[in-house]
């Protein structure tokens, strides 16, 4: 098995010089060495090695220590398979010059430890670790909370992860536990649904040294399974036996897991298994899925080690000040950097772990065909022959003899550069035609994200024994020409005879991944892949749906404010447009009206605004417009397209003049070039920059072109928005697209104004991006700014402002708080303490003067649309067959409020 670990020995904290010295020590039944590493910024971290004899295997081991004689609590650090101790020794010292005793040590069969390799058995590697955390308890520095029970922690990666299960399903003394990208059950890993991963076991195998470096009975077995493809009963007792899963009911320590999404040997199914045992048994527990994993990528050693300590100094040092981070956390992809190519990654969290199936929602599929091919480097290509039925929800392919040539998905260790891509729309996937069956969903009407495992019911029959297939969800473009394997995964399938022409449950990879409106779901079952064995006898499939792609969307999950805000992402900053209105027009009004005091805190005041332009004289653009906005306020400014909102905003900025009405900021009336101005930041276009150069260069220079004081700029504030570091000394023709939107966004900022309009801001933006800006448009009204924003996106809108206007054909429609808007209607939120069953929702949908009833996402609420009965009749009725309800209240989606108020106008 090939071993991240080496990706793990990166560490922020870089040492600026070594002191080695060396003395002689004689501990135990080995010798030792001791060694002395300093740096400026941290305690001496000293370190001995010595080989400890543990039921007469030599094991090969490190202790490092800082500062005095004090007692601290100890952490083991074990490694990958194939990998040693000096794997893990830049954690280890990191973690000893952060107050801990720290020992590191080379399983048996690796590095310089004898034995054999047992994959963890409890009588040998499991209590070696007891045999280490033995000795750790006699060291006069390290705390204890027993007479032989030291205060300590095990960490590890992979093979080194699971080690630290087991041992705290094994070993009382063990306190908290952090394992990285390991398994919970190693039969369940290798042999999935009884499926041979036969190139991952391969792999296994020739990493740890050929089958004669191994135990004689895993050697038999590995030999066993290779040569008939398929694991026997024996094999999973064995690998059973020695996972941690045989001893989850034991672990009641906190644990911080950390799963690798680009991981097609131990995916996230196995630290969902792992966090619903552990947190059962009334333990903390944290999940985090990283954005690399045994495929390869982004391993995120800096963060993930940093949460590490912070997990230990909680529940070791019991520092109830340490940030553990959030219960869930999952790092999402943002689209490259162009001027670097780096990947962009952005973290997605919630209060409580959301498991692999929440917010489920039902995709419709039916079975389609296509041109022959090879599906693969983003050419869709046809399944099997249909089966022949009306709807065409059957399809028949072939395993084909010597189930060659296979599809291809993950490749172990290549998939994760490849799963990167996937991410940002770009993948590789071959699935040979005849070979498979294929079934699409219709476009997306919006985007979705997946968050979990889709699955889907299906009949499958096979024309000979066993049916193996192999089931994979792909995000399909609108024109059909691009597909993408989100991680490149695909799940496995043993089904046998007795289960075949019967309803099955397929549950396929866990994935987080982003689909655009527009794009399709496509269910493929295939006859082979590379990564398994598959039944070398030729035979015929046929596989029907017997129900929807059902897929989890987390609702819960919600993208961090990050470490960029809003601005980062993307409003194109027209105050250069506003500069040079102050600068050049000559068009100004004889006379301005005085400043109203009563208003001069108030940001925005249209009465009887109105424009009619030269080439549409019998149509105003805006007619008799009225409207205030108070502080602290999100404005959402709606309308269909030509309803007048962008003419608004123009007259607002003084960049035109109203043929009638008044427009008044802060007390103060608005004209072109008005003082008042300064207070107000606006984006209504891309925002121009001089290409060669800086950033900084370039916002200075707009700044000196309003004639403002240079301490007035708040321009080190806008660059912290910003978030573009280095790269603000770069040209910006050096900019990708997403840093140029910064930089308009910092622009747009400069001054800190009162009063921020925004006209389209979310155009080109993904999903995330979206909601990262509406957050910050909340922040920044709260703290007594004011935003207008006019969008398209009724969905955003209804989230993040506070209030609305709707404009129709240059009219006002309505203006009011959102709830006050969408809170009539005839349809009722009937919310609920525990999910409602689907038969007593029909029951409620049949009650009389009920027009429908169905659940919302979380299954905690009904929608409930009155056709003649009133709220009133409905709680009597809801009372009478024993919902237990919590609340009944008015619920109407903006979208439905929009297409009222405007009554059909041109969208």
């Amino acid at each position: 098995m090939q071993t991240p670990d080496s990706r793990w020995r990166r560490w922020t904290r870089k040492r600026s010089r070594w002191a080695a010295a060396v003395a002689a020590l004689v501990v135990l039944a080995g010798a030792g060495t001791w060694t002395a590493v300093a740096d400026d910024r941290a305690p001496a971290v000293h370190r001995e090695d010595r080989t400890m004899r543990i039921d007469g295997v030599s094991l090969d081991t490190s202790y490092f220590t800082s500062g005095g004689s004090e007692r601290r609590p100890a952490v083991l650090i074990g490694h990958g398979f194939g990998g040693s101790k000096d794997d893990v020794r830049a954690q280890a010292e990191e973690l000893a010059g952060a107050g801990y005793a720290v020992m590191t040590w080379s399983a048996r069969g690796f590095g310089k430890s004898g034995g054999e390799i047992s994959l963890n058995a409890p009588d040998r590697e499991v209590k070696d670790v007891s045999g280490l955390i033995d000795w750790l308890a006699r060291r006069p520095e390290v705390q204890l909370d027993a007479k032989g029970d030291p205060r300590v922690g095990v960490t590890g990666a992979s093979y080194g992860g699971a080690v630290s299960l087991l041992a705290a399903g094994y070993d009382r003394r063990v306190d908290a536990i952090a394992p990285v990208i390991t398994y919970w059950n190693l039969a369940d890993a290798l042999f999935p649904d009884g499926v041979f991963k036969k190139l991952w076991a391969g792999i296994f195998v020739t990493s740890g040294g050929g089958c004669e470096k191994f135990e004689k009975q895993l050697c038999a077995m590995y030999e066993r399974v290779a040569v008939s493809g398929k694991p026997d009963a024996a094999a999973r007792a064995l690998l059973s036996e020695r996972s941690p899963s045989a001893v989850g009911d034991r672990i009641k320590v906190p644990a911080l897991i950390v799963q690798g999404q680009t991981d097609s040997l131990f995916p996230l199914g196995q630290a969902d298994a792992m966090a619903r045992t552990i947190s059962g048994n009334g333990a903390p527990v944290a999940v985090d899925w990283i954005a690399g994993g045994h495929d390869g990528g982004d391993m995120e050693s800096g963060r993930v080690e940093n949460r590490i300590g912070a997990w230990f100094d909680r529940y070791l040092k019991e520092d109830k000040g340490a940030g553990t981070g959030p219960a869930f956390r999952v790092t999402r992809t943002g689209g490259i950097d162009s001027t670097d190519g780096a990947v962009l990654r952005r973290g997605a969290s919630s209060d409580t772990y959301p498991g692999l199936s929440s917010g489920d929602r039902e995709i419709t599929l039916s079975a389609t065909s296509g041109g022959p091919g090879i599906a693969g480097a983003g050419t869709p290509a046809s399944g099997g022959r249909s089966g022949g039925s009306a709807d065409r929800r059957t399809q028949t392919f072939r395993n084909p003899a010597g189930a060659n040539p296979p599809a291809i998905s993950a490749v172990p260790g290549v998939g994760g550069g490849i799963a990167q891509l996937s991410s940002l729309g770009v993948g590789l996937s071959i699935d040979f035609p005849g070979q498979y069956a294929r079934f699409d969903s219709a476009p997306l009407d919006t985007s979705m994200r997946i968050t979990g495992s889709p699955t889907v019911r299906v009949k499958v029959t096979a024309g000979q024994g066993d049916a193996v297939l192999f089931g994979k969800v792909y995000d399909v473009s609108p024109d059909g020409k691009q597909q993408v394997l989100p991680a490149q995964l695909v799940a496995p399938y043993r089904i046998t005879p007795e289960r075949q022409n019967k309803t099955v449950e397929l549950t396929l990879p866990a994935v987080d991944h982003a689909l655009d409106a527009g794009h399709r779901l496509r269910l493929v079952l295939s006859a082979t892949d590379l990564g398994y064995a598959s039944p070398a006898e030729p035979t015929t499939y046929s596989v029907s749906l017997a129900g929807p792609l059902t897929v989890p969307t987390a609702p819960a999950v919600t993208t961090a404010s990050a470490a960029l805000p809003w601005w980062t992402w993307g409003l194109p900053a027209a105050a250069a447009v506003i500069a040079l209105a102050l600068l050049l027009t000559a068009r100004r009004r004889t006379a301005t009206p005085a400043p109203d005091p009563v208003l001069a805190e108030v940001p925005l005041q249209i009465t009887g605004l109105s424009k009619k332009y030269a080439k549409s004289a019998d149509r105003y653009a805006v007619k008799d417009l009225s409207f205030r906005v108070e502080k602290g306020q999100v404005l959402g400014l709606l309308g269909p397209n030509g309803a007048g909102k962008t003419t608004t905003l123009r007259m607002l900025m003084g960049l035109i003049t109203p043929d009638d009405g008044e427009i008044r900021v802060f007390g103060n009336a608005i004209r072109p070039g008005a003082p008042v101005l300064s207070r107000v930041g606006s984006f209504v276009e891309g925002a121009g920059f001089l290409p060669h150069l800086s950033g900084r260069a370039n916002l200075e220079l707009y700044w000196q072109a309003t004639g403002r004081p240079a301490g007035d700029s708040h321009i080190e504030e806008a660059l912290e928005i910003a978030g573009l570091g280095d790269a603000l000394a770069r040209a910006v023709r050096t900019y990708s697209q997403g840093m140029r939107q910064r930089l308009a966004i910092a622009q747009a900022m400069l001054g800190m104004p009162d009063l921020l309009i925004l006209d389209e801001p979310t155009n080109g933006l993904d999903p995330p991006q979206i909601r990262e800006m509406r957050d910050v448009m909340i922040r920044y009204a709260a703290g007594g700014r004011t935003v207008i924003v006019s969008s398209h996106l009724l969905s955003e809108v209804e989230q993040s402002c506070t209030h609305l206007v709707v404009m129709d054909r240059g009219r006002l429609v309505q203006a009011g708080p959102v709830a006050e808007i969408t809170g009539s209607g005839d349809m009722l939120l009937v919310t609920v303490a525990e999910e409602i069953a689907e038969p007593l929702v029909e029951k409620i949908a049949a009650l009389p003067g009920i027009g429908s009833a169905v659940r919302t996402d979380d299954g905690l609420g009904l929608l409930v649309r009155l056709d003649g009965a009133n709220s009133s009749r409905l709680i009597a009725e809801l009372v009478r067959l024993d919902v237990p309800l919590t609340g009944v209240g008015p619920h109407r989606r903006l979208e439905d409020a929009f297409l009222t108020l405007i009554s059909g106008g041109s969208a």
